[in-house]
Parts: C-alpha cells; sequence; structure tokens
C-alpha cells in the first residue's frame, strides 16, 4: 500500500493531505475530518483515531506549559492579567496544531499500515 503520490504521516499531518492520493482536504475545520476525500474518494470516517492524540497532548503540552510559567512568574513577576494574555491562546494554539498534527499523522498510519479494530475470532 506504498503509494508513489501518498504523502508520509507528517506531511498528511501538517498539510492536510489525503494519506491515499496526497490532495488537500483532510480536514473540515480546525481538527475535525472531512468525509472523504474530494479527489480519490478515500473514506476517512472508516478510520478510528480516538481519544488517544488529545489525551497525550493535553497531558504534555499542559505540563510543558505549565512549568514554562511557573518558570515565567519565579524570574519575572508579572501580573496575573499577563500570565492569562500569554498562556491561555498559547495553549490553545499549541494543542489545536499538534492535534491536528497528531491526528493526521495517526490516519496516514492507519491507511498505509492498513490498521483495523481488532476482533477476537472464535476458533473451532
Amino acid at each position: 500500500m506504498n503509494d508513489p503520490v501518498a504523502p508520509s504521516p507528517i506531511q498528511a499531518g501538517l498539510r492536510g493531505l489525503c494519506p491515499r492520493c496526497g490532495a488537500p482536504g483532510l480536514f473540515l475545520g480546525a481538527v475535525r475530518f472531512a468525509p472523504r476525500c474530494r479527489v480519490c474518494g478515500l473514506d476517512f470516517s472508516s478510520f478510528n483515531v480516538g481519544d488517544g492524540p488529545a489525551a497525550f497532548l493535553t497531558l504534555i503540552l499542559g505540563a510543558l506549559i505549565s512549568a514554562i510559567a511557573i518558570l515565567f512568574e519565579r524570574t519575572v513577576h508579572p501580573p496575573f492579567w499577563l500570565h492569562l494574555l500569554l498562556w491561555v491562546p498559547l495553549t490553545i494554539a499549541a494543542v489545536v496544531g499538534a492535534m491536528r498534527l497528531s491526528k493526521g499523522a495517526l490516519i496516514a498510519l492507519e491507511y498505509r499500515n492498513a490498521a483495523r479494530e481488532g476482533r477476537i475470532v472464535d476458533r473451532p
């Protein structure tokens, strides 16, 4: 399933490219997938990226931004309103940007590896 036009998982996430044909349009909004590719018709709804990216990004970025905010408070001692002005938009932008990258990369990896939901098979 390694198509010559298929983008890498990082390219698919960064630029919102279809994992099959490389056409733009993987995302309908900031982090919501389009129902299907407008060019090749690949059904994006058949993939299950789940909430894994959201959980990891919330924990990782939350810890990183909290540590930076605490360091900033300890060294500069800015007023509280400056903390709100800095960290709220920065956190939102970082989470949405990283979410888009990770969800796009995961859907590309799911397509590339033909990953499907696990099933238990009854054996006679």
